[in-house]
């Protein structure tokens, strides 16, 4: 039986040189000898030896997260990606187009945008070993890699139709690399009054007010062909609300009881806005 892992292969690259990657079992190798293992729970680590630019996320930030996605309080945003991406191109002859997720987490936000697509095949590109085992029960056809999106990805150029970068962070030469012509790249960033309501008073790390400005500057060598602002009001339980709290980089900064003190003091059920904007950029 064929897994996600096997449906893209041929789009996949050895981190080290950069050769095509074949399977035998439970390992992935190239014709070089450089050997990479699936875990069990079935994501592949394509690490090339450099050291991470980041840990990723903890055990505990992805089960915060797994929680409130699961609740469907961004299933607008979802919803919205799926909308940016819903004819892409194959890319060249492939039978069917490739959707990159950076720091794809879980997998939630590339599943919603594969269920939209029903022949498109998908990689959820991490860091943290506890998000990819989630990403790969996320959808059948969802490939989840274990990679550093700060380094070379292991992909072939021009071997995706999309790349999804949903609150992550960006590398643009990669992902010029790894766009197939007339490709595009799909980045969901918060506007300054998302989550406006629990920022303040539970102490989490706030937008920066030149986050647009450095979007464009990161951004500067492709062309915006798209935007659209999702703007909406979740109503949250407390639960909710700490959830949303610990399954992000304010969980590095944050005591938690604290937190628990804080998100107590808040009324129940709490109104709080989402806002992001959706862009849609070509190389």
């Amino acid at each position: 039986m064929e897994t996600p892992l096997d449906l893209v292969m041929d789009r996949l690259r050895c981190p080290v040189c950069t050769e095509t990657l074949t399977r035998t079992e439970r390992t992935v190798r190239c014709a070089a000898g450089h050997a990479f293992d699936i875990a069990r729970q079935g994501y592949l680590t394509l690490l090339g030896g450099a050291r991470p630019a980041v840990a990723g996320d903890t055990a505990d930030m992805v089960a915060a997260r797994t929680a409130f996605l699961t609740a469907g309080h961004y299933e607008p945003v979802a919803r919205a990606l799926a909308e940016a991406v819903r004819d892409v191109p194959a890319a060249d002859d492939a039978d069917h187009p490739l959707v990159l997720d950076l720091a794809g987490g879980t997998g939630y936000y590339l599943a919603t945008v594969l269920d939209a697509l029903p022949r498109a095949l998908g990689v959820d590109v991490e860091i943290s070993p506890y998000a990819s085992r989630r990403a790969a029960r996320a959808h059948p056809r969802l490939a989840a890699v274990r990679a550093d999106v700060w380094q070379p990805l292991p992909l072939a150029a021009g071997s995706s139709a999309a790349v999804l970068s949903v609150f992550g962070p960006r590398n643009p030469a990669e992902i010029a690399r790894v766009l197939a012509p007339g490709g595009r790249l799909v980045v969901v960033a918060p506007a300054q009054d998302h989550l406006a309501e629990i920022i303040g008073p539970l102490g989490m790390l706030t937008v920066a007010p030149d986050k647009e400005a450095r979007l464009a500057r990161q951004l500067a060598d492709f062309t915006t062909t798209a935007e659209r602002a999702v703007r909406y009001r979740a109503t949250l339980t407390h639960a909710d609300v700490v959830h949303e709290a610990l399954m992000g980089p304010s969980a590095h900064h944050l005591d938690r009881d604290e937190l628990l003190a804080a998100v107590a003091a808040l009324p129940e059920p709490l109104a709080v806005t989402v806002s992001v904007t959706v862009s849609v950029h070509r190389a």
